[in-house]
């Protein structure tokens, strides 16, 4: 379905999708798994393969409990001596109580890093500005490491290339003021011009858009879960769910017209009234170059969809959309 653009100026998104934008990295946290029996144990407790991983490359995981309900997500990039699990900042510590509780006979440590820095840089022309700081260019889940100790990563993007460099605080600051001081310098995004991006992306978040009552399968995030790897902790349900089919409601983007509501409004079939369809956890109204557009992340209920039911919410309409969002008139 084609989005409904309303006359409007353009807006800080426009630099980052069509040409490149930088931003510092907030909320971001970081724990350093080592001891040699970090492989082992790690693929044991996460959803994803871990013992595929070579050095610089990384994978998405969940961490469930034994009724297979979502405690939390990482990404994990495995070192030469050391696995990196990055995560949100103030889900962190009880990411390590979680995980402190399975370290029985198993040689294994696990410590926060206080000390690393992050800049996003992002958009088209982000590669242009990576060689312009004479900084390698990973591949796709990958990351490099300069001579200086500056790592590189990219991350996941459904719309555009994403990069993100870490190092220590000085470090960063000096990227940040050379990528400020360039002829062409790229815009600096802020944090409602990310959380756009993260919405058109379909990206959900923990904590927002993934809770602790969620299934992995709910989520529709398949790049989480592996179905070869060995047991790990919440296996036998995320099997089981496999088994007999899907679950009975899934993560979806949701275009909607009518008033913007809030996160939490309740999405109603129209020929089925009586019960919640699903629910909408995150909201946004997009200023593109068209005009603007008001999009959700969310659940829904299948069979609402397989009827194709016309679903509401309190003050107007919702309709299903394919994530990512797709927006050919940004791609030219």
């Amino acid at each position: 379905m084609s989005l409904n653009l309303k006359p409007h100026s353009p807006a800080p998104l426009t630099d980052l999708l069509t040409r490149a934008a930088f931003a510092p990295i907030e909320n971001v946290g970081w724990l350093r798994v080592t001891g040699e029996d970090r492989v082992r144990w790690l693929n044991g407790m996460v959803t994803n393969s871990i013992q595929e991983l070579e050095p610089g490359e990384s994978c998405y995981n969940f961490f469930l409990n034994a009724q297979g309900r979502i405690q939390g997500d990482c990404t994990a990039w495995m070192q030469e001596d050391c696995i990196l699990l990055e995560t949100a900042a103030d889900r962190l510590p009880t990411l390590v109580g979680l995980l402190e509780r399975f370290i029985i006979m198993d040689d294994v440590v696990l410590t926060p890093l206080e000390d690393r820095r992050g800049l996003l840089l992002a958009g088209p022309h982000a590669q242009t500005y990576l060689h312009a700081l004479s900084l390698p260019t990973p591949q796709a889940r990958t990351c490099c490491t300069t001579d200086a100790g500056v790592n590189i990563a990219y991350t996941a993007s459904a719309i555009v290339p994403t990069f993100e460099i870490w190092s220590d605080a000085v470090a960063i600051a000096t990227i940040e003021g050379t990528l400020g001081s360039m002829l062409e310098a790229p815009g600096q995004a802020d944090a409602a011009t990310l959380e756009q991006l993260r919405v058109l992306e379909g990206t959900p978040r923990y904590g927002v858009d993934i809770r602790d009552r969620e299934l992995p399968q709910e989520t529709a995030q398949t790049r989480a879960l592996h179905f070869a790897k060995g047991c790990y902790l919440g296996q036998e349900i995320v099997e089981r769910i496999r088994s007999r089919g899907a679950v009975h409601r899934t993560f979806s983007g949701f275009i909607l017209t009518g008033e913007l509501p809030a996160a939490g409004a309740l999405l109603t079939a129209a020929d089925a009234p009586e019960r919640a369809a699903g629910e909408l956890t995150s909201v946004a109204r997009i200023q593109l170059p068209g005009g603007t557009v008001q999009l959700a992340l969310g659940y829904i209920r299948r069979d609402a969809i397989e009827r194709n039911a016309t679903i509401t919410y309190p003050g107007g309409n919702a309709v299903a959309a394919a994530l990512p969002f797709q927006l050919p008139e940004l791609r030219a």
